[in-house]
């Protein structure tokens, strides 16, 4: 794979100074480094290896969703360039570790506002007119269980969910661009609250809803009692998003798209696990979500049981 260096001044020019290249943590499904560019400080996103099922859209995709929700008044990095296989972004100051933005005394002032700011931010995208570069995804059952027989892992309680929520579906709504993975952890945070963003591989058109159910999935709660990205209730996030326009939030829906986003999240730990287990990148941090998996599973017995 192209050293960091190199694709920057491919990209910028064979002239360009690059300087401060560093590996940032984080980042399973995509390589993310940090580095300047004739000083200017810049984010360089890319694919990373041994990926066997990569349920995310293409980088050239995500670069042009990241500009059309710039262009909508979505907080997100300016894209500097893109490709194929990198986004070269603008680096946005500010703290992306969910423990540190629940606890850490700078952000005292910022928590109690979360939930309404992603409501806000939701809504703005969920107006977004549908990029060229996206289309509408596939029935969301129907995909992630064909994402799970891939992965040719046996996980009974990953079973017996898809066939609960089959039965329990709410009807269907409107079609949205959805970001696919808003959550917290995804979020880039300052003292006065949300500055940007970020991972936009998983978007799609769908139900809209499915993004304020997935913010409330218990893996980002962080230990955190609060519901919502472990910052803020049910009902502040929708009365914020409804009241920034967003359609009205049916509660039995909200439920479903959270249980579903516990299933999904689960399929993903045994995607990246499977990444470390079968050699494809060797990784403390992918192995890791091995463990995930079994919380995944008990959180759905508890949601839908």
């Amino acid at each position: 794979m192209t050293e960091p260096e190199e694709l920057v001044r491919r990209v910028l020019g064979a002239g360009t100074a690059v300087g401060g290249v560093r590996r940032l943590s984080g980042g399973a499904s995509r390589e993310m480094w940090s580095l300047t560019a004739d000083g200017r400080p810049l984010i360089l996103r890319r694919g990373s290896p041994g990926m066997t099922v990569d349920a995310g859209a293409g980088l050239a995709v995500e670069a042009g969703l990241m500009r059309a929700a710039l262009a909508a008044g979505v907080p997100v990095p300016a894209i500097v360039a893109a490709g194929d296989d990198f986004i070269l972004m603008e680096h946005v100051e500010g703290e992306t570790i969910p423990r540190r933005i629940l606890r850490d005394p700078r952000y005292a002032g910022a928590r109690p506002n979360l939930a309404d700011q992603c409501g806000r931010i939701l809504a703005a995208i969920h107006r977004m007119p549908p990029p060229a570069v996206l289309t509408e995804a596939p029935d969301p059952l129907e995909f992630w269980r064909s994402v799970l027989d891939a992965c040719g892992e046996p996980h009974p309680v990953f079973e017996w969910a898809f066939v609960r929520l089959a039965r329990t579906r709410p009807p269907a709504r409107r079609t949205a661009v959805v970001h696919g993975d808003f959550r917290n952890g995804n979020l880039i945070v300052g003292p006065e609250g949300v500055r940007a963003v970020l991972d936009w591989e998983l978007a799609h058109l769908g139900d809209p809803v499915e993004d304020l159910g997935w913010l409330c999935v218990r893996a980002w709660r962080f230990g955190s009692p609060l519901p919502v990205g472990g910052f803020g209730t049910y009902d502040r996030l929708v009365a914020s998003y409804e009241k920034a326009g967003g359609d009205p939030v049916d509660p039995a829906a909200l439920r479903w798209w959270e249980a579903f986003g516990v299933l999904k999240w689960g399929i993903i730990c045994v995607m990246q696990t499977l990444r470390h287990v079968r050699g494809g990148e060797d990784s403390v941090e992918l192995a890791a979500l091995g463990r995930r998996v079994c919380e995944n599973e008990w959180d759905l017995l508890e949601l839908l049981g």
